[in-house]
């Protein structure tokens, strides 16, 4: 069986990245390790998963990738964070300064809010209904 392991991220700042992802969403890093060419490979997964998809967080390395920073997916949500705990990551979050676009709403397909990552990048923090 197939399965996305990675998607990568491009970042300003690898400290920074790891700092936010970690400390206000509640990722893990998995891992952090220097490469050859002075870049790092830094792997955060949500908190408490060994598997599943994770975020390879890239420093930009020129102009063109700069650009990108925080926009990704062109303004759209590009990133859906699954969580069991609705209310409670919503208010974990909230409170260590993670930026809502929107109030949480409650939707047919279940409970939302888009919220925008330290660089600008759009995310949806979503329980699944059922």
């Amino acid at each position: 069986m197939s399965r996305i392991a990675l998607v990568t991220l491009v970042v300003d700042d690898y400290d920074e990245a790891i700092r936010f992802y970690t400390e206000a969403v509640g990722f893990r890093l998995v891992e952090d390790e220097a490469r050859p060419d002075g870049s790092r490979w830094v792997v955060v997964r949500p908190g408490g998963h060994q598997e599943g998809t994770g975020l390879l967080l890239a420093r930009a390395k020129d102009d063109t990738q700069r650009s990108r920073v925080g926009d990704q997916t062109g303004g759209r949500v590009g990133f859906f964070l699954h969580t069991e705990d609705f209310a409670g990551d919503h208010a974990r979050m909230s409170a260590a300064g993670v930026t809502f676009l929107e109030e949480p709403r409650h939707e047919s397909y279940g409970s939302v809010a888009v919220f925008r990552d330290l660089y600008g990048n759009r995310w949806d923090l979503l329980q699944p209904a059922g």
